[in-house]
């Protein structure tokens, strides 16, 4: 194999083996766990970046050569409800289990200032439909999320002798979505009363904010690469102010919430098939009980999901398509600061899979 061919391999299996680091995953737990603010520090990390030669001509089509844009698409519908790790079967068997179908869209940029440094930026947007009491209650939002800027820079200056590199990322959130969205509601006794959506289909979550993430890869054996990522979204505010109409003492505010995401797994080029690679791995992503920074009142529901994250990754010249489907293992609903003030344990519906998707161009 001549190092050009060698080059493009390698440049294949390590896309796949950050399957979907483009997508921000948004934009985060599935179901009614986590708002669904996007994470787009890690976004356009991917190792192919590094084999592409920095431009640094004066006119527009030159510097334009440095940039990286990715469009991500992410959908799944929750509905099965937990309490703890506890499945709730009797919510299905009454039909009053409560069902989000959820649509996330991102755009992310990454502009290459050296070749350890660059800008990042991420657009998010959501679609979401949510029903309630038997579908006497349905609910529409959408909207454009929570815009992210920040930096992002390889440990070590790439390519590398030993085809592996760490990458840590800085991102700030500001609060550009709507977070009181709403909407009319019926209630028990027939009358009608207008109120803000569940948190969990609002497009922002109403709070400046941060976050940090790293990534790594790692090419081993049999030019099999192994991969991580990992990301908090730090969110010091307390509570928004938006009414939740919950009568549980406590939870009549909405609480804004940390989000995290961690990634791990392996990724092999297909044989005879040059720009296809496959990829397994583990995911987990939640809200947690505290937040790492400020005070945790108000309502929320903190827990998390593990998934077996399948995916696969097909480039061709300077385009790359990732697909990747996470299954859920395990689901938890924990129990929440308001919870233990009231001696109860909330529950929250989740999704059974996940479907992400991302088209990547490096100009």
């Amino acid at each position: 194999m001549n190092s050009a061919s060698y080059l493009v391999r390698q440049s294949i299996v390590a896309v796949a083996a950050m399957c979907l680091v483009a997508v921000p995953s948004s934009l985060f737990a599935q179901g009614c766990v986590a708002a669904h603010t996007e994470q787009p520090l890690i976004a356009g990390l991917a190792p192919t970046d590094q084999l592409q030669p920095m431009h640094h001509g004066g006119n527009f089509s030159d510097k334009l050569h440095n940039l990286t844009v990715t469009i991500g698409f992410r959908t799944y519908s929750s509905y099965a409800h937990y309490v703890g790790t506890d499945f709730q079967a009797q919510r299905a068997a009454l039909h009053n289990e409560v069902q989000n179908h959820v649509n996330l869209y991102d755009v992310s940029f990454n502009y290459q200032l050296t070749p350890r440094l660059s800008i990042i930026g991420d657009i998010p947007g959501l679609t979401a439909t949510r029903h309630q009491q038997g579908n006497i209650n349905t609910y529409r939002d959408g909207g454009i999320g929570d815009i992210t800027a920040g930096i992002q820079t390889w440990i070590f200056r790439p390519p590398t002798e030993s085809h592996g590199n760490v990458a840590l990322s800085f991102a700030l959130k500001m609060p550009t979505g709507i977070n009181d969205a709403m909407g009319t509601t019926i209630l028990s006794n027939g009358t009608r009363q207008v109120r803000p959506f569940d948190q969990s289909i609002q497009p922002g979550d109403g709070s400046w904010g941060f976050t940090l993430g790293t990534q790594a890869f790692k090419q081993t054996y049999f030019h099999t690469m192994l991969y991580f990522t990992g990301s908090w979204l730090f969110n010091p505010r307390d509570t928004d102010g938006v009414k939740t109409f919950r009568s549980a003492p406590h939870e009549d505010v909405m609480s804004v919430t940390d989000q995290y995401l961690w990634r791990g797994g392996l990724s092999h080029g297909v044989p005879r098939i040059r720009n296809l690679a496959l990829s397994v791995g583990g995911r987990m992503e939640g809200v947690p009980v505290r937040d790492a920074l400020g005070a945790s009142n108000g309502f929320r529901r903190p827990g998390y999901v593990i998934s077996i994250e399948p995916g696969l990754a097909f480039s061709y010249k300077n385009n790359t398509l990732n697909v990747s489907a996470p299954w859920a293992m395990e689901r938890n609903r924990k129990i929440s600061t308001a919870d233990m003030l009231n001696h109860t344990h909330g529950d929250a519906a989740f999704s059974d899979y996940t479907i992400i998707a991302a088209y990547t161009r490096h100009f």
